[in-house]
């Protein structure tokens, strides 16, 4: 499962882009964007923003899926860490798209 870089610009800008998004919405502008790894299933890096210092990991294989995600027979795992405690947001973005497509 790999996205094709030359029809969605790849996975940062695929599925990043909503991240980076909320991210810079929550804790302001960027300040400094630097990437790690860059490749078709994974990519990484540093953000810099306002009020907020994000090292950021991207990926579309399961076994980079955590543990508890796995068992859970989960597909796909979000979550951030502010101030040292973990905030999960995994659910609520299964079908995000077709719902939104259909109020519009």
């Amino acid at each position: 499962m790999e996205g094709n870089e030359e029809k969605s610009g790849g996975i940062a800008t695929n599925i990043g882009v909503h991240f980076f998004d909320m991210l810079s919405w929550i804790f302001g502008p960027p300040q400094r964007n630097i990437v790690h790894i860059k490749r078709p299933d994974i990519a990484s890096g540093y953000l810099e923003l306002k009020k907020a210092r994000v090292r950021w990991f991207l990926s579309l294989r399961f076994e980079d899926l955590p543990k508890e995600a796995l068992d859970a027979g989960k597909r796909s795992y979000r979550c951030i860490t502010i101030d040292g405690q973990p905030f999960d947001f995994t659910d609520g973005f299964q079908e995000l798209h077709t719902k939104l497509y259909e109020e519009v």
